[in-house]
Parts: structure tokens; C-alpha cells; sequence
């Protein structure tokens, strides 16, 4: 059975919070998570955040012209830069291509 995200381009993001304005932070996160999801090629994404504030998001995306235009997008860019202002110590982006992959479920 093909996995459902084969060929598909995924973004993965690892980064650093800093301490600073949480609850903006968190707002900006869902206001993005929403707009994404809107965007057209928006495949889904996968995000984790530990106690120490390291965190991975990988965003899927129907092919490389979809992931850019989100790259792209004007709201995005701004809340880039908030981000790089306050929220981040540092972070980490590569973008690639999902050759194959595999799911295991105990449910």
C-alpha cells in the first residue's frame, strides 16, 4: 500500500522558543496553522514542542510551487519576522521530498 505522503514536499522547521510573549506566540501559531490549511497544495502538518521550547513542525505540501508560494505569502512573512524578533533564539529549515514512508498504529 503507498503511503499517503509519498511525493508530496515536506518542510520541516526546528527551532528554538525564547521566554518572551507565550501568548502571542500561541496566537500567531494558530492564526498560521489556519492560513496554511487555506493555502492551496496545504497537504497537513506534524508539530511537536518539548519543555525546553525545541520544537519540529513538518508541513507537507503538494509540490515545491505550493510550498513556496506559502513561503511566500505576505501574512506569513510577517509573522516570519515576529517571530525573528521575539520568539525564536534560532532555527532551522530544509525542505524535501517525501520518497516513501510508513505508519504503525497500536488503535
Amino acid at each position: 500500500m503507498e503511503h499517503a505522503r509519498e511525493g508530496l514536499v515536506a518542510v520541516i522547521f526546528v527551532s528554538q522558543r525564547t521566554d518572551e510573549d507565550a501568548e502571542g506566540y500561541a496566537a500567531a501559531a494558530e492564526a498560521m496553522g489556519a492560513l496554511a490549511a487555506a493555502q492551496p497544495g496545504y497537504a497537513g502538518v506534524e508539530s511537536v514542542r518539548d519543555s525546553g521550547g525545541l520544537g519540529i513542525t513538518v508541513s507537507y505540501w503538494a509540490d515545491e510551487a505550493s510550498a513556496k508560494a506559502w513561503r511566500d505569502n505576505p501574512e506569513h512573512a510577517r509573522i516570519r519576522d515576529l517571530g525573528r524578533a521575539r520568539w525564536y533564539d534560532w532555527y532551522a529549515l530544509e525542505v524535501t521530498r517525501v520518497e516513501r514512508g510508513y505508519r504503525w498504529s497500536r488503535a
